[in-house]
């Protein structure tokens, strides 16, 4: 049914024809641990803050199909979003590149092209690729090396003969309907329930294909199905049905920093409902992220059903499984909404691997991972796990060694950036282990400094502390280390420079017809 080793090679030492850039003396097999290609099933959310499920902590989230998975996988604690927006993160996942690397900083459009692509180079190992659901590419039907796209774009038309598959279907299903007769604009935070009967709900359409997919899948050579729901990001619309079982919880209010009283606030939402800051009150918080957590729940639903039509086929014990988010929201932390923020509610997402059965592990299932992790980790996992070295230009680590509980030389920094979004100053790069966070402000020079452990909620800015001053000068060496790379624009003498203007596109941006920065 599978493939084996030498068969691999063969075929990625073929490719070298197709454009992507292998050298096939550095694609060799490695480690041996399997003679078959796993299943790799990758389910992603849009917009999902790390701390918002129950396996990681938050005992008002009820995730229960989600927490099982975790249970029988593995969860990094410690995982980030290189950019937290949409498109670079999304950038970051299908190259397994950092931000500099693949080109795009902030929210801009991801290339037509990259050298290195997922999926592309899933299927030059022998997987039928396989997307379902949001994309957020550019343009809306390129494949980078899919087999097929379904797509759910979430209300985006960004070519004016464009319309997503979801809506195709519903104007089929549901004609004389609108789809978007909740109303609740695509970036407001405001929250109500789904108008709509549940069946067209655009969570439970993306979780139809999905099973669908599973439910006929025949074939004999392995399969890469990514499946993207586009919520919990808004609008925050759970049926009634699910948002119901949050009644009587304790929703938790929102963390609000000491260092946050220079930051933008519109303190009317109902003037500006997609507003990037303001203090709406302790209510209208809770209200939004009780609907934002049922609209977690009514997705863990439908992961609870693609997990189980995976297991009536036979798939589920072959399969690498993921789930994971493009990034966070902040939901009213330190007043701020949406994302595009250093701060943990929008850059830290959740992170969970189930590797197949017969992966043989010396961590056991259920084990935390404290190393600091990012989206930019899955491609080289997904290449290790079938045995291939992961290619020099790849920024990404496989993560099998943690799995694997092996000694091995991890990354001290997990690197976070995005060009300026909602008000000029937003720009900023910042280093975090999880453990410490530090923060750079590219066009002010402002720096901040947050002890994550004792305090995860990063209401406290040590960087003007007298105590945490040897910390932030460690902080300052590391950033200038990391950004030396990019000239004397950026770092001089060791030294980090404050910049005059905000860049979206690094010069390794791949330029092609449809994507010119």
């Amino acid at each position: 049914m599978r493939f084996n080793t030498i068969a691999k090679v063969e075929r990625l030492g073929l490719c070298l024809t197709g454009g992507l850039g292998f050298v096939s003396q550095s694609l060799m097999a490695a480690t041996g641990h399997q003679d078959k290609s796993p299943h790799i099933i990758l389910i992603m959310t849009d917009q999902q803050r790390g701390d918002a499920l129950g396996c990681a902590g938050n005992e008002a989230v009820i995730s229960p199909n989600i927490d099982r998975l975790a249970a029988e996988g593995h969860l990094f604690r410690n995982a980030y979003t290189a950019s937290p927006s949409s498109t670079p993160a999304r950038a970051g996942l299908l190259t397994g590149m950092s931000p500099w690397h693949h080109g795009l900083l902030g929210y801009g459009q991801v290339a037509e092209h990259y050298q290195y692509e997922m999926p592309q180079m899933l299927k030059d190992l022998g997987y039928h690729a396989l997307g379902i659901g949001k994309m957020h590419w550019n343009p809306q039907n390129v494949l980078h090396g899919f087999e097929a796209t379904i797509i759910d774009e979430s209300g985006r038309v960004e070519s004016p003969y464009f319309m997503s598959d979801y809506r195709k279907w519903f104007n089929t299903e549901a004609f004389g309907l609108n789809p978007d007769s909740t109303g609740v604009g695509w970036n407001a935070h405001g929250a109500k329930v789904y108008a709509l009967p549940e069946r067209l709900h655009p969570t439970v359409w993306t979780a139809d294909r999905a099973v669908e997919a599973i439910k006929g899948y025949t074939s004999d050579q392995p399969l890469f199905l990514k499946v993207s729901f586009a919520r919990p990001h808004s609008p925050y619309d759970p049926p009634q049905r699910v948002l119901d079982m949050y009644k009587g919880r304790n929703i938790p209010d929102p963390v609000i920093g000491n260092w946050c009283e220079s930051l933008p606030e519109d303190a009317y939402p109902e003037k500006n409902p997609e507003a990037y800051s303001g203090n709406f009150g302790v209510e209208y918080a809770r209200n939004s992220r009780k609907h934002y957590y049922a609209s977690i729940t009514f997705i863990d639903e439908q992961v609870g059903r693609i997990i189980e039509e995976l297991k009536k086929k036979g798939m589920y014990d072959d399969a690498l499984i993921c789930f994971v988010a493009d990034h966070g929201d902040m939901l009213g932390d330190h007043y701020l909404w949406r994302k595009t923020y250093a701060y943990e509610g929008s850059s830290a997402i959740p992170y969970i691997i189930k590797l197949p059965r017969s992966y043989k592990q010396i961590q056991k299932a259920g084990a935390f991972i404290d190393e600091p992790v990012e989206l930019r980790d899955l491609l080289p996992t997904f290449l290790a796990i079938n045995d291939v070295e992961i290619p020099k230009g790849i920024d990404g680590l496989s993560l099998l060694p943690l799995m694997e509980k092996k000694k091995c030389s991890w990354r001290k920094f997990i690197d976070i950036e995005h060009a300026t979004a909602y008000w000029q100053n937003n720009y900023w790069c910042a280093l975090t282990d999880g453990k410490v966070k530090y923060i750079w402000f590219f066009l002010t020079g402002e720096e901040q400094l947050f002890d994550l452990v004792h305090d995860p909620g990063e209401v406290n800015d040590l960087s003007k502390d007298t105590s945490s001053q040897k910390q932030m000068e460690f902080m300052r060496r590391a950033m200038a280390e990391h950004l030396q790379e990019r000239g004397e624009e950026w770092v001089k003498d060791g030294k980090l420079v404050v910049r005059k203007e905000s860049l979206l596109y690094s010069p390794n941006y791949p330029v092609n017809k449809t994507n010119k920065p």
